[in-house]
């Protein structure tokens, strides 16, 4: 069965769609018509050097490729994207999932506030409680520090910090205080900071919310 191949044009090309005729002995002779030719359907598909490419049915080779299908008048009824690799595949999904996730925030945000002073009153609120949060984190990493200062002003006086030959060991409660001391205050001290964290995500959340509610309400008052 013929198939005639075209460069890739605005609109499809009529004479791409029709069989080529085959000269036998001096005459024209047309191929018996495929069952798609007969119901007037034609294939369209582009290949792997982007040309676009016309026929009574599809090569099995570029069954995977872009493709539609294409009428009696050469217009497209049904249209098939190209087979995509798992990649582009995970990418596709992460793109609609991300979308879905933006429609549900957005109703959210219209169905939950009524003007952006909503918005900021709840912000404000929030940042209170997590200044609160901080300051209480705060206080707590200063005395793990005085503790921490107090306790190594001891342990100077004893081996290993003392040089001197005739320095006593130091005792094992001091040790201990010191090694927990010292543990509780990394601890304290990334807590702290990931309070900090929060608080600066917080602010940049609302003000994203902010923007998108003011976006979301002009885009419905067009």
């Amino acid at each position: 069965m013929a198939v005639r191949t075209c460069r890739l044009v605005s609109r499809p090309l009529l004479g791409c769609l029709v069989l080529a005729g085959i000269t036998l002995a001096g005459g024209l002779v047309r191929a018996a018509p495929s069952q798609s030719s007969r119901q007037g359907i034609a294939y369209r598909w582009v290949d792997e050097n982007g040309v676009v490419h016309y026929g009574d049915h599809i090569p099995p080779q570029y069954a995977a490729q872009d493709r539609a299908v294409l009428n009696a008048q050469g217009v497209e009824v049904r249209h098939f994207d190209a087979q995509k690799s798992p990649e582009q595949a995970a990418a596709d999904a992460r793109e609609r999932a991300t979308q879905i996730t933006q429609r549900q925030h957005d109703a959210f945000l219209i169905t939950t506030y009524t003007s952006v002073r909503d918005i900021e009153a709840l912000r404000d609120g929030r940042l209170e409680q997590l200044k609160g949060q901080r300051t209480a984190a705060q206080q707590y990493v200063d005395s793990l520090r005085t503790r921490l200062a107090s306790l190594q002003t001891r342990a100077v006086a004893f081996r290993p910090y003392n040089p001197h030959t005739d320095a006593r060991r130091m005792p094992d409660d001091l040790a201990e205080n010191l090694v927990r001391t010292v543990n509780d205050l990394n601890v304290q001290t990334h807590n702290l900071d990931a309070k900090t964290a929060e608080e600066t995500a917080l602010r940049d959340q609302f003000q994203a919310d902010i923007e998108r509610y003011r976006a979301l309400h002009t885009i419905h008052s067009q």
